[in-house]
């Protein structure tokens, strides 16, 4: 790619319109991934139910014909779902049904046309979708200006996005998905490999140290008051970050979320909007201390910790 194309096609406004698509996508892996998990987890449930060997292994008699029969209306009732993945089917009102036309799935805009409502129905649109797009535009120019028109200010959009995603399901359901995580655990790796972000064995160290951190911090945790504090996502998750940003990258990392995570907590328990359980999910705490760190650079975060 030429210089002058280069400028243009990856300057931050371009990368701010691509943002906005790429929110619009965003929002549909938010809300369907989550499904075809749970999806595919009742299908292995159904399947365990109906394995008369593996009851036999575990419980040492053979499956009593109610479970048999549980599983296999548990599998029934999943076949009579229609199929649902990131592409299929076409996006529709939850409400209604009422398809969604091209025009009305124009990032941010078709949501102010509409000024927030189903065309057909009338049912509030919530506004986090806007919000999803608005702020994946956003992060995807500041991108831009940060690493400037270089190839390499993809590969952060893309670490960009899939915080974004990993961030808004782990608020709604708690979980960090390995299709997601290790994913971007990978593809830091192998970026470094190729050159394109840190030296490798910065790449490398930053992963085993993201993971380990969590790791003996949960451990930590549960042996001393026999609860579990935080899931094995967050552990991928800092894992992931390490491999693209280095390992003196996670103490800041997890510094920044553990503040900004104690004062969203402490702010939702006085206005008593703590979910059951009394909990808040780490992981959109991390992925924020990572974009944060990622924006800023390694020099500056080592220069406010007094390390550089």
């Amino acid at each position: 790619m030429s210089l002058p194309n280069a400028e243009l096609l990856l300057s931050p406004w371009i990368l701010a319109l691509l943002g906005l698509c790429i929110g619009s996508f965003l929002n549909v892996v938010v809300h369907r991934l989550p499904l075809m998990l749970d999806r595919g987890w009742w299908g292995d449930v159904s399947l365990q139910l109906a394995d008369a060997q593996a009851h036999q292994r575990v419980f040492g008699t053979a499956p009593s014909a109610t479970t048999m029969e549980t599983g296999k209306s548990l599998a029934s009732a999943l076949s009579t779902l229609g199929p649902l993945n990131l592409t299929h089917p076409r996006s529709r009102c939850p409400s209604c049904g009422h398809m969604i036309v091209w025009h009305e799935n124009i990032p941010v805009l078709s949501y102010l046309r509409l000024r927030g409502r189903c065309a057909a129905c009338k049912t509030r649109i919530s506004p986090r979708y806007p919000l999803v797009e608005v702020l994946t535009g956003a992060l995807f120019a500041a991108v831009g200006w940060r690493f400037g028109a270089e190839p390499t200010s993809l590969l952060w959009c893309f670490v960009v996005a899939m915080l974004i995603a990993l961030a808004a399901i782990d608020w709604d359901t708690t979980l960090l998905p390995d299709n997601l995580t290790l994913p971007l655990l990978w593809a830091g790796l192998m970026a470094s490999v190729l050159g394109w972000t840190i030296p490798l064995p910065q790449a490398i160290w930053g992963a085993v140290l993201g993971y380990l951190s969590l790791w003996s911090v949960y451990w930590l945790f549960k042996l001393t008051t026999g609860k579990e504090g935080m899931g094995y996502g967050d552990f991928k998750l800092l894992a992931a970050l390490g491999a693209w940003l280095g390992w003196q990258m996670i103490l800041p990392i997890v510094l920044g979320a553990s503040i900004i995570g104690a004062v969203v907590g402490i702010a939702m328990k006085l206005s008593s909007s703590l979910r059951e359980g009394r909990y808040v999910p780490f992981g959109p705490f991390l992925a924020g201390g990572g974009i944060v760190v990622m924006l800023a650079g390694q020099q500056r975060v080592l220069g406010w910790l007094g390390w550089a």
